[in-house]
């Protein structure tokens, strides 16, 4: 059988529109809700916002750290940073494991970030789909 050039154009066509699919199938527009979740959240904490922060962190979050021990240790080491300048995604990555942490759906993000006192950052925030199908942030970290 001989195929032209506008069947193998069609072949192609149907090829990248399944393949497309099933990538789209596969994220489900996951990382970029996640995104969106970690920067409303930072927000929270730019603006000294902790007990905000914590109540709408993710139950296993909350069960990991008491309300007052995260508001101890962003006021200790989060604030003496001072204000962000600037915050830039550097990776999103989507894991359904992750080390010390049970089994799920989580989106691994690194922020470069300025603050006023240090320049030179790193943020890292871990938004995980908790029980009730909405994603929250269940890990935070920054160097």
């Amino acid at each position: 059988m001989k195929t032209s050039k506008s069947g193998l154009v069609i072949i192609l066509g149907l090829l990248l529109v399944v393949c497309g699919c099933v990538w789209l199938k596969a994220d489900d527009g996951r990382v970029e809700v996640a995104i969106e979740v970690a920067e409303t959240w930072l927000a929270l904490v730019d603006q000294g916002e902790y007990d905000e922060s914590w109540q709408t962190a993710a139950d296993y979050f909350r069960t990991a750290v008491e309300r007052d021990q995260w508001h101890r240790t962003m006021t200790a080491g989060r604030k003496p940073l001072g204000e962000v300048e600037s915050r830039e995604l550097l990776e999103a990555n989507y894991r359904s494991r992750l080390a010390g942490a049970p089994d799920g759906h989580y989106v691994v993000i690194r922020f470069k970030t300025s603050f006023s006192k240090k320049v030179d950052s790193e943020e890292t925030v871990t938004p995980m789909l908790d029980p009730d199908g909405q994603w929250r942030v269940s890990g935070y970290f920054f160097k």
